[in-house]
């Protein structure tokens, strides 16, 4: 009787064995919370460049002055506060000019109310992306920073013009070397509204109402900001409430610097950025742990 031949076993595989290909990509769950993976952010970082070119297209694709609202909206909220806090409610500028004035605060309150709002918004804008492919997710809140700067950059160009026309025929403005912190200061700014943006934008993927009362809330901050009036001209019992905003020093410094007039304080801007800090580790431990589970509730 002919038997058959035994096929021969198939070879055992131990799971431990690495395996022939080269993977170009581990997926692995993160086991520290503040493990911000950098590394993978930097590995990833074409993609950021595509993200900060998306939200440029996709804002001005179907406009009709396209990228010449970046002049429009800081110089039409400017001519606005003259109108009403300059003329109607005769607010004091420290004596300064008050379009160079107003247009100071309204250049550096955009770049942090506009990054804080569009990244408190990134899970649930976003939800589609993220639940199709991988990529580290803070590559999109940081391509919003990175995009939100270069917006920051034109309009910061307009207020340089308006600037030096005035130096040149007003001598009511006393620039000084404290110019030089204002990369310090964008850069407080940016890491405060990527911190606190985070921190929003995970408590959001459950909390839907947060995103409305965020919205409201950056409007009143900037009340509560020397952003419409000079910090010297409030009462001592407000001016208490002021400063312990951390974005007050920040303004203040950078009017001071380009301007001459108003305050500043090595311990404020300390404090600034103590509490920018704080933000980030709060936000970046928040942002880690949601988003993990995140595609499950938005």
């Amino acid at each position: 009787m002919q038997t058959a031949e035994a096929l021969p076993a198939a070879p055992s595989v131990s799971p431990s064995a690495p395996p022939n290909e080269e993977w170009s990509e581990i997926i692995e769950p993160r086991t520290r919370l503040l493990d911000l993976g950098l590394r993978d952010v930097w590995r990833y970082r074409d993609l950021v460049l595509l993200f900060v070119r998306r939200d440029f297209v996709s804002t001005y694709k179907q406009t009709v002055l396209g990228p010449i609202w970046f002049f429009i909206q800081p110089l039409l909220t400017t001519i606005t506060y003259m109108v009403v806090f300059g003329g109607i409610a005769n607010l004091s500028t420290d004596g300064l000019p008050q379009l160079p004035f107003y247009l100071a605060g309204v250049t550096i309150w955009n770049y942090f109310a506009q990054t804080l709002t569009t990244v408190s918004t990134v899970f649930t804008a976003n939800a589609a992306i993220f639940g199709k492919v991988y990529f580290p997710r803070l590559t999109m809140p940081l391509s919003i920073v990175v995009s939100n700067l270069i917006r920051f950059g034109i309009q910061f160009a307009l207020f340089l013009a308006v600037w030096a026309y005035y130096l040149a025929t007003d001598n009511r403005l006393h620039p000084n070397l404290f110019i030089l912190l204002t990369p310090v200061l964008l850069v407080l700014m940016g890491l405060l509204g990527l911190g606190l943006g985070m921190f929003f934008s995970a408590m959001t993927t459950k909390y839907r109402d947060l995103a409305m009362l965020l919205t409201f809330g950056v409007q009143l901050l900037m009340y509560a900001t020397p952003v419409i009036y000079p910090l010297s001209q409030l009462p001592l019992k407000y001016k208490v409430f002021v400063l312990a905003n951390p974005l007050s020093s920040v303004v203040e410094t950078f009017r001071y610097a380009f301007l001459g007039s108003g305050t500043f304080s090595w311990l404020a801007l300390g404090y600034s950025a103590a509490f920018t800090l704080a933000a980030l580790l709060v936000g970046t431990v928040v942002f880690n742990k949601v988003e993990k589970s995140f595609t499950d509730t938005v």
